[in-house]
C-alpha cells in the first residue's frame, strides 16, 4: 500500500457539491491499494500514520503524533498513487489493487486507524471527489509497504 500523508489545519471532501467528510487538524491521508496488497499492509500503514512523529511540541520540534494531539484524520481513497511513469508521458496504473479489493483495503485502513481512537472521516471510493486542505507547515510525507 502507498500512502500520501499531509499535516492539516483543516481538511474537506466534497461529492457532488455535498461535504462527505471533514476535519479540524489532523491528517489528511490518501491512501492507495496495490496489487497483492492484504490487511496486513493495512495495519502497518495505519499504525506509522497514527504514530508518526509531525506535530510539534512545547518547544516547536515535531515530536508527537496524532494521537498525541488527539487530531482527526481524513481518509481518501487515490489509485493515482500507483502511476508509472517510467515509459512516456500517461502514467500507467496497472500496479493499483482492482477495485473491489482496493475499496476494501480502503475501507479497512480507515477502520484501523479508527480502532486507535482516531476520529476518521473518508472520502467516497471511486468517486469524483474534490478534496480541499490547508496543509500545515507545509508537512507532507510519503509512505509505503
Amino acid at each position: 500500500m502507498r500512502c500520501l500523508i499531509q499535516r492539516v489545519s483543516s481538511a474537506d471532501v466534497k461529492v457532488d457539491g455535498e461535504t462527505v467528510g471533514e476535519i479540524g487538524p489532523g491528517l489528511m491521508i490518501l491512501i492507495c491499494a496495490m496489487q497483492g496488497d492484504e490487511e496486513a499492509q493495512a495495519a502497518q500503514l495505519a499504525k506509522k500514520a497514527v504514530n508518526l512523529r509531525i506535530f510539534a511540541d512545547e518547544n516547536g520540534k515535531m515530536n508527537r503524533s496524532l494521537l498525541d494531539i488527539g487530531g482527526e484524520a481524513l481518509v481518501v481513497s487515490q489509485f493515482t498513487l500507483a502511476a508509472d511513469t517510467s515509459r512516456g508521458n500517461r502514467p500507467g496504473f496497472s500496479s493499483a489493487a482492482p477495485p473491489a479489493e482496493g475499496e476494501a483495503l480502503y475501507e479497512r485502513f480507515a477502520d484501523l486507524v479508527a480502532e486507535y481512537g482516531v476520529t476518521v472521516a473518508k472520502g467516497r471510493f471511486g468517486a469524483d471527489m474534490k478534496v480541499t486542505l490547508t496543509n500545515d507547515g507545509p508537512i507532507t510525507i510519503w509512505l509505503e509497504t
